[in-house]
């Protein structure tokens, strides 16, 4: 006679299995599992695929780089930019008639700005100081461009010139910034963290720059003074959530070695669940005023500046986020797991995981796992979900080939930690 007051834990045991939930708790969703942190989805072991994209991306960008390298703006070339309202100008006529005024064919005309604020401008060679003149009363004449007070004048034609040794000088201060940047956050990525954790924070850093820098050779957006502090801004937000999620690394994987649970790829890969979410809201938080700044500074009131630097700011953002998560810890796994230590212990936990679950009714389910990270979606998940079921009163084990696991003296709790012969 089937012991009733057991029925209902046997019940909620094999809806449990057959759910594929070991703990008998409801599954969640992805999005409830990301919120929580529970280490719903397999980053580092799918770590395959994002070196796949990323190599993609690199190569990509690397190629666009040399061969068509960067649209610079007067800052770092020299040359001369004039403005005008836009009022209702055609940006083809207005280029033939400074062109024909200068005998200088722009090398960009367009509109920026929104509403009362439309300004055009035009970016041409450095310009002489006859050629400015002769520019300016050529618009004028053309298009009678109104001042603040609605008065045609051709004091409404702005100008600004830039030499080529100023042009030179900025370029070279950039070029020292950023290697400065870097050399300083290598100095202090290798105070906070250990050897392996600098590596793959600095090579996550080093993708962040080179697909950014793609993306504007690419598209070719402007590159400014203010491109380039947007840049380094974006740089240190990615390293900003690196170290979010090596701080987790650490603290989960502290004492690794002493258990043989979980891997250390599953215990980073928990690591990553775990800070996600907060990642994503910083993202998305930081996206937000970045957001704001185009719309209102750029569209509304046409400042050039605000939008060099926002645009590079909103894309940096969005990939540091992604190489946060899908780049830097992976990376980590894969230095860890090369090396001898590593590979031992996933070696004994794989091992450990060669045994058979058994709820109280008797069902057998399968417990082994890769303890390796490696491209296995449910490995994790598993662990999680043998993590689980240790908890439960009734849950008992036996290691494959020998029902009782320690020589006939009934199951082992898996509470109490498992070694062969044990005898309770």
């Amino acid at each position: 006679m089937t012991n009733q007051s057991a029925q209902p834990a046997d019940d909620v045991f094999a809806e449990a299995i057959a759910n594929g939930d070991i703990s008998g708790n409801p599954r969640h969703s992805i999005f409830t599992k990301l919120y929580t942190g529970e280490g719903g989805i397999n980053f580092v072991g799918h770590r395959k695929l994002w070196y796949i994209i990323t190599w993609v991306l690199l190569a990509i960008s690397i190629l666009a780089i040399v061969f068509k390298g960067f649209t610079l703006g007067i800052d770092f070339q020299g040359g001369t930019k004039m403005t005008l309202p836009a009022a209702d100008l055609d940006q083809v006529s207005v280029s033939q008639t400074f062109e024909e005024a200068t005998g200088v064919e722009p090398e960009n005309t367009q509109i920026v700005g929104a509403g009362d604020s439309r300004m055009m401008e035009i970016q041409s060679i450095r310009l002489t100081d006859e050629q400015i003149t002769q520019a300016r009363q050529a618009l004028f004449e053309a298009y009678q461009p109104l001042d603040n007070t609605g008065t045609p004048t051709p004091d409404a034609v702005g100008d600004s010139t830039v030499s080529e040794s100023w042009g030179s000088t900025i370029t070279r201060q950039m070029i020292i910034s950023l290697i400065a940047f870097m050399v300083l956050i290598f100095i202090y990525i290798m105070v906070r963290f250990e050897r392996d954790m600098s590596i793959a924070a600095v090579a996550a850093l080093f993708v962040d720059a080179i697909v950014i820098s793609g993306i504007y050779s690419l598209t070719g957006l402007e590159v400014t003074p203010a491109t380039i502090i947007g840049l380094l801004t974006v740089l240190s937000f990615s390293l900003y959530d690196t170290v979010v999620v090596f701080d987790k690394v650490e603290e989960n994987t502290a004492g690794f070695e002493h258990t043989t649970r979980r891997s250390y790829g599953e215990l980073a890969n928990l690591a990553v669940n775990q800070t996600v979410m907060r990642s994503i809201s910083t993202t998305i938080i930081s996206a937000l005023p970045i957001l704001a700044l185009m719309v209102i500074a750029v569209w509304l009131m046409g400042v050039g500046t605000l939008k060099d630097l926002s645009v590079v700011q909103l894309i940096g953002v969005i990939e540091g986020a992604f190489s946060s998560v899908f780049l830097a810890t992976p990376l980590l796994v894969s230095i860890k797991n090369r090396q001898k230590k590593h590979r031992e212990h996933n070696e004994k936990v794989e091992a450990a995981r060669q045994k058979v679950l058994v709820a109280s009714d008797g069902t057998a389910v399968d417990a082994g796992t890769s303890a390796t990270g490696d491209d296995d979606a449910d490995a994790f998940d598993d662990a999680s979900r043998l993590s689980d079921f240790e908890n439960q009163p009734d849950a008992q084990v036996r290691v494959h080939g020998d029902d009782t696991g320690h020589g006939g003296e009934g199951h082992t709790p898996l509470g109490a930690s498992w070694r062969p012969n044990r005898r309770s």
